[in-house]
C-alpha cells in the first residue's frame, strides 16, 4: 500500500490510499486519523465507514413511500415545502451559514423533486455541469434536483465515478496555476485555507474516484451563493451550503455519480456513438 498527498482541481489538499482496502489498511496507518486532524474531514469509526461504503440503498418509510440513502435524512421537498427555513442561516458547529437570498434566483435551482428518467439505479447521483443542474435519483421517475455552478474543472471531465471520501469543513489549498494568477494565495500552499465562510470549498465536500484513481472531480459548497445556475472561473461542482449540506446527509460514501456530456448524454454512449458513426461506410 501507498499514501500520498496532493491537490486535486478544487485546490482541496488530499491524503489517501493507493488501493481498494481504503480502510483497513489506511487505519493501520493512522490515515483516517491523519485526515481528520489536518482539517480533511471528520474522524471515522469502522462502523461508519463500512455503513457508507455499502453501495446498496436502505429503504427507508417516508411520507407513506421509500426513499434511498441514509438513515435519519431530511424530508424530501414537496409542494409546500418552507423554503423559508430550508435556506435561512444555518448554525453547522462553530460556523453559522448566511441565509440564502432563494427568492432573487429561477425556482428551477431550488432543492425540489422533478420528474427525472435516467435510467441509472435509485440513490445515484447525476451532474448535468451543462444545465446547471445535480439530480439524486429517487426512483425511475423522479430525482431530488438541486441548483449548481460549474467551475472551469466542472467542465473538464465526464464519466462515472464513486464518491470515495466526505469531508465536513474542508480545509482548502489554492492550485499552483491560481497562485501564479494571484500570488497573494501563496500563504495558503502549505497549511490550506481554515474552514469558514471565507473558504471556497464551503460547508461539505465530496471526492469523486474512479476505482482506484482520484477524478480530481468534487462536489461542494461555494463562498459565491450568487454563482449558482451559470459558470464560475474556479472550482468544480459548487452548492449552496444548505444544499451541499442536505446532500452530504443523503448520500453514503460508494455512491455513484455520473457526470453528463455537454449534450446531455453519459461519457459511455457518446464514445459509442463516435465508434458507430466512425464505422459507418460512405455511400
Amino acid at each position: 500500500m501507498q499514501l500520498f498527498r496532493g491537490t486535486d482541481l478544487a485546490g482541496e489538499s488530499i491524503l489517501s490510499c493507493s488501493d481498494s482496502k481504503a480502510f483497513e489498511e489506511c487505519s493501520n496507518e493512522g490515515v483516517l486519523q491523519e485526515m481528520a486532524a489536518s482539517g480533511g474531514g471528520s474522524p471515522f469509526t469502522r462502523r461508519a465507514f463500512l455503513l457508507g461504503a455499502s453501495a446498496s440503498a436502505l429503504a427507508l418509510p417516508l411520507a407513506g413511500c421509500y426513499t434511498v440513502g441514509l438513515p435519519d435524512q431530511p424530508p424530501l421537498p414537496t409542494p409546500e415545502f418552507d423554503y423559508a427555513s430550508a435556506y435561512a442561516a444555518l448554525e453547522d458547529g462553530d460556523f453559522t451559514w448566511p441565509a440564502i437570498n432563494y427568492k432573487s434566483f429561477d425556482k428551477k435551482y431550488w432543492r425540489q423533486v422533478v420528474e427525472y428518467k435516467s435510467g441509472e439505479r435509485p440513490g445515484t447521483i447525476v451532474i448535468d455541469p451543462y444545465n446547471y443542474f445535480l439530480y439524486w435519483v429517487l426512483d425511475r421517475k423522479t430525482a431530488l434536483r438541486y441548483g449548481i455552478s460549474v467551475g472551469r474543472a466542472g467542465f473538464g471531465w465526464a464519466g462515472d465515478a464513486v464518491i470515495r471520501v466526505k469531508r465536513l469543513h474542508p480545509t482548502w489549498r489554492p492550485p499552483r496555476e491560481m497562485i501564479e494568477r494571484k500570488p497573494s494565495l501563496r500563504k495558503y500552499w502549505v497549511d490550506g485555507m481554515a474552514p469558514g465562510l471565507k473558504n471556497p470549498l464551503g460547508a461539505r465536500a465530496m471526492d469523486l474516484w474512479d476505482g482506484n484513481v482520484d477524478t480530481l472531480y468534487r462536489i461542494h459548497g461555494t463562498s459565491q451563493p450568487s454563482s449558482i445556475g451559470r459558470s464560475a472561473s474556479s472550482g468544480c461542482i459548487r452548492m449552496w451550503h444548505q444544499d451541499v449540506i442536505d446532500l452530504f446527509n443523503r448520500v453514503p460514501l460508494r455512491t455513484k455519480v455520473v457526470v453528463l456530456t455537454k449534450d446531455g448524454k453519459k461519457a459511455d454512449d457518446t464514445a459509442t456513438d463516435a465508434d458507430k458513426k466512425d464505422g459507418e461506410q460512405p455511400s
